[in-house]
């Protein structure tokens, strides 16, 4: 949080803590340890600018109701050297703070000293994490899906990244297994139609049917001829695939910049069968005693792993029957590795191999069931489970006009990531996509996407810029010379709209620190459209440009860091700041 803030904090918790032992010393409380107790900012300002419940805390131990604990403490308590001019009891209760002018004087020279830093702090301690989202099949078009878990996942990376953490974005390219064969399988069918007819041969029904594959069959065959046939089938798709494959994950590629999302690393699922990580994760399966072969093929004792781990989480015998547990095949008979075992061998790569403190993986909700088991398979290979976060994200619905769409005017098809790109302002798919936690399933509203009005959030955000930037020049063309003001001059702000906004200000770097904590980056969104609130709240009740020349720089400081605020939380979210619309 920002230093003032938490000092301000801080200051509160020493005084009641030294009032409370002043009563101890004078027998007005008797002998008791004083609980730990918390700060808060109420909901409603005029019940001060922090609450602290101590007086709920103690009433237990000294065995007095907290309003008299309240009161008694208030008659002791010193805020003499603190932010805080008063504080009084309310309620049942709660001691409730006001602080000083002096305090949000500080607060507008703290962010006009950091400027661009505004917002960050070293609460991560430099702790590694890695981030890994969207990680589409390299088969075929990313869809909505991706769309928002590309939005989530990389403002996420981007709020861990401001709260001192050392961030590193991550795509896990699935270029091997079942689905890299049915690739291959499609672009041949699709190859030998196209040259033979398409009678000639079928296409399995679950085969990948998109136009995508033929236009690659049909590429292919312009730039090559019709030499594959001549080869064996083996020897046509492995071809095919070393050509078609990396054509796609350049499209990924385009489409992730095109979103402005710059992941450190593309990482190929491939690298893992084609080096050793992979045979030595099993290895050390096997030799933990975690596995057993059955039926030609190689099992991971899932249910054993599982179950002692719910066991030591105190679940019963009956809870864990219920959860209908299941082995999980390793090795298949053809002696194929599956998904599976190559997945824990990526997750072992990244905590032992690259040394990453904690991984965080954006998967889809349907993915709800492999999150307890892949923490359970790093247990097994020793590596503690609770170093793996899974951020599960649930559905979005496409509406227009009121009504689902599922189908891209312009193709016919469903709507892809770069149909959306291409159709909504990049600035309103990266913010409306972080306007809800990733728990909640969403209606993406096209309209209001597009909308130029207040009713669109990202336009009252970036509008709120645009009005001060405005503001600013309109000043600065009637003659209003623009200086810094001192502490005493900026004091004078003092009215309910200017508090309250400098309040809202103030709290930026703790909820930043709040949205890194719950892996939520809805936060960061809901506090830019309450700062575009508060400013146009203050700006209708107060004039900027008035007669008494230091209450004028006093207002438009305020404005000027207003402006420097909503930028820092437009660009960590990767969103312009215009300086007009």
């Amino acid at each position: 949080m920002s230093k003032l803030v938490k000092l301000a904090e801080e200051q509160i918790i020493s005084s009641v803590t030294a009032a409370i032992k002043k009563n101890i010393q004078e027998g007005t409380f008797i002998e008791a340890d004083i609980p730990a107790f918390k700060t808060e900012i109420p909901a409603d300002r005029k019940n001060g600018d922090y609450s602290a419940n101590a007086a709920f805390m103690l009433s237990k131990a000294l065995r007095m109701p907290p309003r008299k604990i309240a009161d008694l403490i208030l008659e002791k308590i010193d805020l003499c050297d603190t932010s805080f001019k008063s504080c009084e009891v309310a309620g049942p209760g709660f001691i409730n703070f006001y602080l000083k002018p002096e305090f949000y004087a500080e607060i507008l020279l703290d962010i006009d000293t950091l400027g661009d830093d505004y917002g960050k702090s070293d609460f991560g301690k430099g702790k590694k994490i890695n981030v890994e989202f969207v990680s589409a099949n390299p088969t075929g078009p990313m869809h909505m899906g991706n769309a928002r878990g590309g939005a989530l996942g990389d403002c996420l990376a981007a709020v861990l990244d401001w709260a001192g953490y050392d961030v590193s974005r991550e795509f896990y390219v699935n270029d091997a297994g079942n689905q890299i064969d049915k690739f291959g399988l499609s672009l041949d069918i699709r190859y030998q139609q196209i040259l033979k007819g398409v009678d000639y041969i079928d296409l399995p029904e679950d085969s990948y049917h998109g136009d995508d594959i033929r236009v690659l069959a049909q590429s292919y065959i312009d730039e090559n001829g019709d030499g594959l046939l001549e080869v064996s089938e083996a020897e046509r798709r492995k071809a095919l695939v070393a050509y078609a494959l990396p054509k796609n994950i350049a499209t990924m590629k385009a489409a992730m910049a095109k979103y402005r999302i710059d992941y450190d690393t593309w990482f190929s699922e491939l690298s893992l069968h084609n080096g050793d990580e992979l045979k030595e994760t099993i290895e050390i399966l096997k030799n933990n005693g975690y596995t057993y072969e059955k039926d030609g093929a190689l099992w991971y004792k899932n249910i054993e792993v599982m179950t002692a781990i719910l066991k030591r989480e105190g679940k019963s015998q009956e809870y864990i029957d219920n959860l209908e547990l299941k082995d999980d095949v390793l090795v298949r008979q053809n002696g194929n590795p599956t998904y599976f075992a190559a997945d824990i061998a990526y997750h072992r790569n990244k905590f032992e191999k690259r040394g990453f403190d904690t991984a965080i993986d954006v998967w889809g909700a349907d993915h709800h069931g492999h999150v307890a088991r892949m923490k359970g398979a790093m247990e097994a290979v020793g590596i503690d489970g609770s170093r793996l976060d899974v951020v599960l994200m649930q559905l979005v619905n496409l509406m227009k006009d009121g009504k689902p769409v599922k189908m891209s005017k312009r193709t016919g098809k469903a709507i892809t990531l770069v149909d959306l790109l291409d159709e909504v302002p990049i600035d309103a798919v990266r913010f409306l996509f972080n306007m809800r936690e990733a728990g909640s399933a969403m209606d993406f509203d096209l309209d209001l996407a597009v909308e130029q009005s207040n009713q669109n959030p990202v336009y009252y955000c970036q509008y709120a810029h645009a009005r001060i930037c405005s503001i600013l020049r309109k000043l600065e063309n009637e003659g209003v010379k623009i200086r810094k003001p001192e502490k005493a001059e900026l004091t004078l702000l003092s009215s309910d709209e200017e508090t309250d906004l400098i309040a809202h200000l103030a709290s930026l770097t703790n909820v930043i620190i709040f949205a890194a904590n719950s892996y939520d980056p809805a936060r960061i969104t809901h506090y830019a459209t309450e700062l575009a609130t508060k400013f146009h709240r203050f700006y209708n009740a107060q004039r900027v440009m008035v007669d008494d020349e230091a209450l004028m720089q006093a207002r438009i400081f305020l404005c000027e860091c207003v402006k420097r605020t909503m930028k820092n939380v437009l660009s960590m979210l990767k969103i312009n700041a215009p300086e007009s619309m």
